[in-house]
């Protein structure tokens, strides 16, 4: 689990293709390493991968064709900036919201514009992720947690401050440029369970023998 709190910006230092997937070098940047070993988690543009190798500069990573395909990791090329942040500890400050790294899909920035010392960015995007965002929600975008300011069809709207800005490659935006959504978590397992077809609902709320079945409550609660 992560934060989308952007711990620094990396740098993309070697590609290979692999029998059909994609293995890739980041270069770390200001990012410690000194707690990372092989099998640990880093969230890259909010892709969650698991480190292969390390190097002196940075680490490997194995990127597999689902994720090529739900994501924008392979569009980028070489000396692409890419947000990094290592998996949480049970003790870190929670300052963002909780991100899986499982990103749910591409989004296209259409427009950016000043807003005082801030920049509201709009993005687009895809029409099956619009229901899961809420005005004054959260929102992963790149792997940076952020709140939903306006809401308008499949388009939604970011306020980002100078230090957002200075401290991950949102600077580097522009229209056009495709970024990495994962939605918030909550609304996902929700609809999960409003959607389960054979929920009981019991005055006006779900039933606590439908919750237990499901993992919710233990067997035995009353």
């Amino acid at each position: 689990m992560f934060t989308g709190i952007i711990e620094a910006v990396g740098t993309i230092a070697r590609l290979q293709e692999k029998g059909g997937d994609l293995r890739m070098r980041i270069d770390s940047g200001t990012l410690s390493l000194d707690d990372v070993k092989l099998g640990d988690s880093i969230a890259t543009n909010g892709v969650c991968l698991t480190v292969t190798g390390l190097t002196s500069h940075g680490y490997w990573a194995d990127v597999s064709r689902e994720t090529l395909n739900s994501s924008s990791l392979g569009e980028l090329s070489l000396g692409a900036a890419v947000n990094l942040e290592k998996a949480m500890l049970a003790n870190s400050r929670f300052g963002g919201h909780m991100v899986s790294g499982h990103v749910d899909g591409v989004g296209t920035v259409i427009a950016i514009r000043d807003e005082g010392r801030s920049y509201r960015y709009r993005i687009e995007a895809p029409a099956e992720l619009t229901r899961y965002i809420a005005n004054k929600g959260s929102i992963t975008v790149d792997g940076v947690s952020l709140t939903v300011n306006a809401l308008e069809d499949r388009c939604f709207e970011l306020n980002i401050v100078p230090h957002t800005a200075e401290h991950t490659i949102i600077k580097q935006y522009r229209s056009g440029s495709r970024v990495n959504l994962e939605v918030d978590l909550v609304a996902r397992y929700l609809e999960r369970l409003i959607s389960t077809q054979d929920a009981v609902v019991e005055n006006g709320s779900l039933s606590k023998t439908f919750l237990a079945e499901h993992g919710f409550l233990g067997r035995g609660s009353r």
